[in-house]
């Protein structure tokens, strides 16, 4: 009941939204289903819900990529009250139109993590993109409609290559002489029997077409318009939670392809994309002058890292679970001061941005903490996470590969802080003096800014021990 009731609760109050168009009640469900949402998810930690039918199933990895999911849209709804209601947004409609959106997206995503069965995981995640497509457009302005259609099209077209890989793989369970099922316990008993060549076409229809959606290079190219053009509190969500349950449809077709015993070509793709995606987002972040397309291009780069991680296996896989919850954490912390800069100078150019420090008391500093977390440097969580993956590339006889992982890290960082730091350094006070800066707009990235730190020089057990399952699940080891 617990599953069902964590994606009827969104879902529900999001149509209800519709419906209701009075500004408090609108922030009201907001508020009350991601506190609902934060509880159910705490439960199934306390106590795993058993499966839900036969569609409904929490294992770790679902888990796991709930729990960022939760927590990452409690963070937003709490930010999103003052950022819809500050003097910018002087239309509260527009509410009407964001409130449900939003509520129907995180059923969405939901669904994905609390799914095993391979269709339905399919049809979630072809909701996550038309849920989340109007609140990309949501400012209603030609760039916004622009990178609206760019990201319908462009997912549409992976999703598509998704669904022939489902296809594929449910081919290849009745080859190996099982009734089609589509469940991931189902799928994995039959792995040994099923023909190879179907298996390897449908892991690289569903690498090419969830890796779409997921922001793996080269076709990661909707993703810095629509994270550049939709909310912040959106972007946040987007890039800290929605690349995530791209990232576990391919991991359940690699969850299959290990039980095959036949992993070594699904972890030479991942591999391969992995890589090709942090070169691409690294020689992107060199040439890019708006703050939240650096964001982006930054998301494209660590979702290439958690590829390489799970592709190289071992104390990587683990490696590569600390770096999803870091970079959701970082990254949506990060979004959202973008969009108190937003607020406070009135663009993301960052050669309108100086003297951020002073200006802004709170998301300045703010700002330089999470660019140097997500940059990798101690002592924040992504310098133990990518360290974990060097460490293990090294550690398993591909030292070379370290090493090229190392150098990419190290100039998309630079890259990044050539950007950012000069905004806030300098003198601001053309713009004006100190900006009195909202609770509503200052806790939500603190907050997050505080579990990256904290993550960094402790992993409470209880996670660790989940990242460490995890990993086990994906073929890799604990740590």
């Amino acid at each position: 009941m617990v599953l069902a009731l964590l994606v009827l609760v969104p879902a529900a109050l999001g149509l209800l939204a519709l419906v209701w168009r009075q500004v408090r009640v609108q922030l009201a469900a907001l508020l009350g289903a991601a506190a609902l949402h934060l509880v159910l998810t705490a439960a199934a930690w306390v106590s795993r819900p058993p499966a839900f039918g036969a569609y409904l199933a929490l294992d770790d990895v679902g888990l796991l990529f709930l729990s960022i999911t939760s927590v990452l849209f409690a963070a937003v709804a709490v930010y999103a009250v003052g950022y819809l209601t500050a003097p910018t947004h002087d239309e509260p409609a527009r509410l009407h139109r964001f409130v449900p959106f939003l509520l129907l997206f995180l059923a969405a995503m939901t669904l994905v993590t609390a799914t095993q069965h391979l269709a339905v995981l399919w049809v979630a995640i072809e909701m996550t993109t038309l849920t989340s497509a109007p609140l990309v457009y949501f400012y209603r302005r030609g760039p916004a409609l622009e990178a609206a259609w760019k990201y319908l099209m462009i997912c549409s077209v992976g999703i598509a290559l998704a669904l022939l890989g489902t296809f594929f793989l449910g081919a290849a369970e009745a080859a190996a002489g099982a009734a089609p099922t589509l469940t991931l316990s189902g799928l994995m008993r039959a792995a040994p029997a099923m023909p190879r060549p179907w298996l390897r076409a449908a892991f690289v229809l569903a690498l090419v077409g969830y890796g779409t959606k997921m922001g793996l290079a080269p076709l990661h190219t909707w993703l810095p318009d629509a994270h550049s053009q939709a909310p912040s509190p959106v972007s946040a969500l987007l890039s800290g939670a929605l690349l995530n349950c791209a990232f576990l449809g391919v991991l359940r077709f690699f969850q299959v392809c290990l039980a095959s015993g036949d992993a070594g070509f699904a972890r030479t793709l991942l591999l391969l994309l992995g890589f090709v995606s942090i070169a691409v987002a690294t020689a992107f972040l060199l040439g890019q002058r708006d703050v939240k397309r650096l964001l982006a291009y930054s998301s494209v780069e660590n979702m290439g890292i958690m590829a390489v991680g799970v592709g190289l296996g071992g104390a990587a896989a683990y490696g590569a679970m600390l770096q999803a919850v870091g970079h959701s954490l970082a990254k949506a912390g990060l979004f959202f001061l973008a969009g108190n800069v937003l607020r406070a100078y009135g663009s993301t150019a960052a050669g309108e941005i100086r003297g951020a420090l002073r200006r802004l008391p709170v998301s300045g500093p703010l700002l330089l903490a999470l660019v140097l977390a997500i940059g990798g440097l101690p002592p924040f969580s992504l310098f133990m996470s990518e360290y974990t993956i060097v460490q293990a590339a090294v550690g398993g006889g591909h030292p070379w590969l370290g090493a090229l992982l190392a150098a990419l890290l190290a100039v998309a960082f630079l890259a990044m802080a050539a950007v950012l730091l000069p905004g806030l350094q300098g003198r601001g006070e053309r713009r004006g003096g100190a900006v009195r800066e909202g609770f509503l707009a200052a806790a939500p990235p603190l907050a997050l800014a505080a579990g990256v730190l904290v993550l960094g020089v402790w992993v409470p057990p209880a996670l660790s021990r989940l990242l460490g399952s995890v990993a086990t699940s994906l073929g890799g080891a604990g740590s």
